[in-house]
């Protein structure tokens, strides 16, 4: 039993490690931002709305209930494992993928949401470029897309940033 326990313990680390090494670890987003996250994607009923790394599962179920049809990606395996739970309690479409969403065509999607480190930010900017279509909607949590200009930008006095692009 003990062996089994200090299998699943390496399994949840070394899932935790690849996901830092891939994109970001996890840091939790403030949930009082969820709603503008999702009033700055300006989700209509049947849009395709992606949430890049989407950890515990927050964003793509509150977009979900608004009607969007989601789905969210986790290299976590703890973090895939809370967001799919949670899933199964919204009342909405939404999917949860154990897969790295570098991996994953985004041509489909309405509109993209992601709380990511800067230092990936030049390869998702080709990546969003590159697949996106025009006037698909980019909702980036903390720190802005270096060479777009934000459509628009929520400040808050002690929080944190988050910006709206649109593809063009």
């Amino acid at each position: 039993m003990l062996y089994l326990v200090l299998v699943v313990l390496i399994i949840i680390l070394f899932s935790f490690a690849y996901a830092f090494f891939r994109a970001i670890g996890w840091i939790p987003m403030w949930s009082k931002d969820v709603a503008t996250v999702i009033k700055l994607a300006d989700l209509k009923p049947g849009d395709k709305f992606c949430d890049l790394g989407c950890g515990e599962g927050k964003v793509v179920v509150a977009a979900a209930k608004n009607g969007a049809q989601a789905v969210g990606y986790e290299l976590s395996l703890l973090l895939y494992i809370i967001a799919k739970i949670r899933s199964w309690f919204s009342r909405g479409k939404v999917q949860i993928k154990f897969r790295d969403f570098w991996l994953v065509d985004l041509s489909e999607m309405d509109a993209v949401f992601f709380f990511l480190i800067p230092r990936i930010f030049p390869k998702m900017k080709e990546k969003l470029e590159r697949e996106l279509k025009p006037g698909a909607r980019v909702v980036i949590y903390v720190w802005p897309m270096k060479g777009w200009q934000p459509e628009k930008v929520v400040k808050r006095e002690n929080g944190p940033a988050i910006y709206l692009y649109r593809m063009k």
